[in-house]
């Protein structure tokens, strides 16, 4: 284990800039979330264009804006999230490392979802107004007017700026303002079909709808309340370890929740090799972690199956640096103890032992025995982009792999990419 301080940080050189083009395609406003998002509604401004010339009916409105809800509701599930890491990181480390680079970047599947949901939105918008101008029935158009209101409310509810400051109310707005919405479709199709007369089964709306809500119902089918050990090393960590169903792959995540309707929060799995079950690591950073660790629970509540992370993406490349800040080695630790690619740790957190206990730090230090940690207890906190380039130069490693809070990932991953490091780390948009 190497002790780093100040001045071995202060001489480490930066790699240059990236040329200001290229710089510029690597800034976070392009980052390919939006990109994803952009091609999603690039795709339904050119169906658009296309029918344009024969004229959008409210029929042809209502079934864009179901498809576009659809796909939505199903990029999101989590064995479609399974299998699109599995799709991209099957490429092999001998493709070109720029193919690699973006492969890499599949865990912003999250930008199809956003350009899903909105161009529904607006199809669902141009569905009523049309729908109005028609004549389309009263009951119809009250169902309609309905769901305009609980659409918006959920758009307005995702500009960033609201949902960072009120994140609670958002998860609530989305989770009860989808269901009602998707309670709402069906009974607008119900009436629709009233109406016109057409066989039920006959019509492409019901088929869209009962996908879409076989897909949401799954995940709750495995609701269950299930015994959690936990142990305290320290007033900012808990560590809980479980027992119940299949041992999680590496780099997956497992939600656990107190209040199942209300809210849910999603950790690393970190499986131990030889042993049954696994654990989660928690630290404080919110009213719903400080709760838990303050009163530690004897069960939780879980639901639907592990979902790949990440951190996953190792796969893709020879060699990997993972730079992690306090509980943020959790979700690094299967990756490490597993040992798939070879990979450095740098890792900066308080007092590891007293915060973390000495098992875990010991379990770290066994299989990363080169780990590059940071007291900041003793030294402060440290330029992480510096550590994270020198780690990656000494260790000739081919991306990083930043596991910290939202603020410190962007500066590592942006600070790394402008100048052409590929680097990889959580966006929060789930």
């Amino acid at each position: 284990m190497t002790q780093l301080k100040n001045e071995i940080v202060d001489d480490v050189e930066l790699p240059p800039l990236l040329p200001l083009a290229r710089r510029a395609f690597k800034h976070p406003a392009l980052m390919h979330f939006n990109r994803l998002a952009a091609i999603v509604i690039a795709v339904n401004l050119a169906v658009l264009i296309a029918v344009v010339p024969e004229g959008v009916t409210a029929e042809f409105a209502s079934r864009a804006a179901l498809c576009n809800f659809a796909f939505a509701v199903l990029v999101r599930r989590q064995r479609l999230i399974n299998l699109l890491f599995r799709m991209a990181t099957a490429a092999p480390v001998t493709w070109p490392l720029k193919v690699r680079w973006t492969l890499a970047k599949v865990y912003h599947f999250g930008g199809m979802h956003v350009g899903g949901a909105l161009a529904g939105s607006l199809w669902f918008g141009a569905f009523v107004a049309l729908a109005t101008v028609e004549g389309a029935p009263t009951d119809a158009l009250v169902l309609a007017y309905l769901l305009v209101g609980i659409f918006a409310a959920m758009v307005v509810t995702t500009v960033p700026k609201l949902r960072a400051r009120h994140h609670n109310r958002f998860e609530l707005v989305h989770r009860f303002g989808g269901w009602l919405s998707l309670v709402l479709l069906w009974a607008l199709q119900l009436v629709q079909v009233g109406h016109s007369g057409a066989p039920l089964l006959s019509t492409l709306e019901f088929w869209v709808l009962a996908v879409v809500s076989a897909a949401i119902i799954a995940p709750w089918t495995r609701l269950r309340r299930v015994p959690v050990d936990i142990k305290r090393p320290s007033s900012h960590v808990a560590i809980a370890r479980f027992t119940h169903g299949r041992k999680p792959f590496a780099g997956s995540s497992t939600a656990i929740s107190r209040s199942p309707l209300l809210e849910w929060h999603s950790f690393a799995n970190i499986p131990s090799p030889g042993e049954h079950g696994f654990r989660l690591t928690i630290s404080r950073a919110g009213d719903w972690t400080g709760r838990f660790i303050d009163d530690l629970p004897s069960h939780v509540w879980v639901k639907g199956i592990t979902t790949a992370g990440v951190a996953n993406i190792e796969v893709l490349f020879r060699k990997v640096v993972y730079v992690a800040t306090g509980s943020g080695i959790g979700p690094c630790l299967p990756h490490l103890l597993a040992q798939e690619v070879p990979a450095l740790l740098v890792w900066s957190t308080r007092a590891p032992r007293d915060t973390f206990g000495d098992e875990l730090v010991d379990e770290i230090l066994a299989v990363q025995p080169e780990a590059r940690i940071w007291d900041t207890a003793q030294h402060g906190k440290p330029d992480m982009v510096r550590l994270a380039c020198a780690a990656y130069r000494d260790f000739g490693a081919e991306a990083v792999i930043c596991i910290s809070n939202k603020k410190l990932t962007w500066q590592v991953v942006h600070g790394l990419e402008r100048r052409g490091i590929p680097a990889y780390g959580a966006i929060w948009d789930s």
